[in-house]
């Protein structure tokens, strides 16, 4: 039996960087969401800070850079699915 991982979303703010990386272990990387009840690999219950990605390549195994940035690329298609859908219903009002 397969258990779906839940995520709580976080607003992206302009003066907040969009990862949120689990400080227990420093091998989890989430894009603007953090994972619950806990980390999905240390099982860390509130123990997510933000990060840039600047950042996170600054100091960031290989691993969680690589993490963060197909994190980042799989939320991008669904923001632009979104705003090409809400485009196509404001045209036809």
């Amino acid at each position: 039996m397969s258990i779906t991982q839940s995520f709580w979303s976080v607003p992206h703010r302009d003066s907040e960087p969009p990862f949120w990386v689990c400080m227990s272990c420093l091998s989890e990387v989430f894009y603007r969401k953090v994972p619950m009840p806990d980390c999905p690999s240390c099982h860390g219950v509130s123990t997510y800070e933000a990060f840039s990605l600047e950042a996170i390549r600054d100091w960031g195994t290989e691993d969680l850079i690589s993490k963060a940035v197909a994190g980042e690329q799989a939320a991008v298609p669904a923001a632009t699915t979104e705003a090409a859908s809400t485009s196509s219903i404001e045209s036809t009002l």
